[in-house]
């Protein structure tokens, strides 16, 4: 018997089974989504509200409505694997035959590129948002965390002529990041339909998620509002924007996050080199910004390329080059530990022989810990810096010039994003460029600060090596010249 004629027959006699249960369950908002009509959508969710799970349904069902390929740009290749895992979770939820392609063999993949074939000859492509992707491939289009693409404007010039002709549809999400992107732009565009869904908004629908509990845990009410309220806060005030912070991140950057890392980068590097009878200079140097209870103690190394000269980081004499000039090798974080813990580990980091020279702030709760490292290493590699405010401001110019000529490279984490994002700028009655900071759970823009002192130190008169006078057994449990 058939199975509509099972439940006619269930109705006749007043047993009528209940309603089977959503294949994929979703919320109202979720739900609304999936079933909008509009060609072209506009997204604003929260973050941890099921956009990318809720994006990658909608394409799905549409691709195969459609029998049009779907092309999804997200903002790197970790990003793009995650979006995708999702369609290959909803082809298994929905019992929807597929092949996968590049998910097992991601990390040799050279085309950068996830693919999921489906009935039909549809298929769902996956890849890393660029100008370039953006042109080669034709079909309906997701752009996922629009606002996090590097070159935004230039994507959105390659790709929007090319779904006008096809009359293909193009889904925009993301959450906020300020308002100098395209993301923003399309916010007031009246071709696209809308849809905006705070955290709060989305509990109130039925989603799993304590708001107060995700606000403390914050604890920065300013990118609550950006993260979760989805407010496009204004970067006028801003020191560093988003893009331009993103323009010199690289997922391919992975400091170490202990000395002891460190250690084993320059024992690798100094082998290298021995058995190629090659001697490159690749000099570190470091910027250390000191907290204790409320703020972090953040070590940042920088390594600067051979050849790029020992010209004062940010000046008219270095000279500018398609490659960067300075790499982040090591972000070291210390949070809530004792300065005898402090110590140590800034002790193990300038008994490494590639470290050239260290700036240390040594204001405040600092002072003890700069004049310690100054005393035993000496003043030709260790900086007891304090922070004035017009010391301040000249070591954040000279990496904001770093960073607009994108010749400084930092990991992509959403920490050192906000955390450098976090510094704005005000001018004085007197006409003096003033700094500040909000202080969060996150820290006080230590991370930011770090940076600057190690540019600070990279950009000292080279200072020659020097012979140290150090406890016995210390070189022979590290080796470290």
């Amino acid at each position: 018997m058939r199975n509509h004629d099972r439940q006619s027959d269930a109705v006749e006699t007043g047993l009528a089974p209940a309603a089977p249960a959503p294949v994929v369950p979703l919320l109202p908002y979720q739900r609304e989504d999936v079933e909008a009509e509009d060609r072209f959508r506009w997204n604003c969710w929260a973050r941890q509200t099921g956009k990318s799970f809720t994006k990658a349904l909608r394409r799905l069902l549409r691709g195969l409505a459609r029998r049009r390929t779907q092309i999804f740009l997200s903002a790197g290749l970790r990003q793009c694997a995650e979006l995708m895992s999702k369609v290959r979770q909803h082809c298994q939820a929905l019992r929807v035959a597929c092949d996968y392609h590049g998910f097992d063999e991601l990390a040799e993949l050279r085309e950068r590129r996830l693919e999921v074939a489906l009935p039909g000859g549809v298929r769902i492509i996956g890849l890393p948002a660029n100008p370039a992707t953006a042109r080669g491939f034709s079909g309906d289009v997701l752009l996922d965390e629009f606002a996090m693409h590097g070159d935004d404007r230039a994507i959105w010039a390659a790709l929007f002529p090319t779904l006008l002709r096809g009359e293909g549809e193009l889904d925009v999400a993301s959450t906020p990041k300020g308002r100098g992107n395209v993301f923003y732009e399309l916010s007031l565009n009246e071709a696209f339909g809308r849809s905006i869904v705070t955290l709060p908004q989305a509990v109130a629908q039925g989603l799993e998620a304590d708001v107060d509990a995700v606000r403390k845990a914050m604890g920065d009410e300013e990118l609550f509002r950006q993260e979760f309220l989805c407010e496009f806060l204004d970067e006028s005030t801003a020191f560093l924007t988003y893009d331009q912070i993103r323009g010199c991140q690289s997922e391919s950057c992975r400091p170490a996050t202990s000395v002891d890392a460190l250690a084993e980068i320059a024992a690798s590097d100094g082998a290298t080199a021995r058995k190629t009878w090659v001697e490159e200079e690749r000099d570190w140097f470091a910027g250390v910004d000191v907290g204790r209870k409320h703020d972090l103690t953040v070590i940042w190394v920088l390594q600067r390329h051979a050849g790029s000269g020992c010209a004062a980081a940010g000046s008219a004499t270095t000279a500018s080059s398609a490659a960067p000039e300075y790499v982040t090798v090591g972000l070291i974080e210390l949070s809530h530990m004792p300065f005898s813990r402090q110590w140590d580990a800034l002790a193990e980091l300038l008994r490494l022989g590639r470290l050239r020279r260290c700036a240390i702030d040594a204001g405040g709760i600092g002072m003890a810990l700069a004049e310690e490292a100054e005393r035993v290493f000496g003043s030709g590699r260790v900086e007891a810096v304090t922070f004035t405010a017009p010391f301040k401001s000249a070591m954040a110019i000279v990496l904001r010039r770093e960073v607009e000529a994108r010749r400084i490279v930092i990991p992509a984490d959403d920490r050192v994003l906000h955390d450098w994002h976090s510094v704005e700028r005000d001018v004085t009655p007197i006409g003096h460029l003033k700094l500040t900071a909000p202080r969060g759970a996150s820290g006080h823009a230590d991370r930011f600060w770090a940076a600057a002192l190690a540019l600070h130190a990279a950009g000292q008169p080279p200072t020659s090596r020097h012979v140290l006078t150090l406890p016995a057994g210390m070189f022979s449990a590290r080796g470290a010249w």
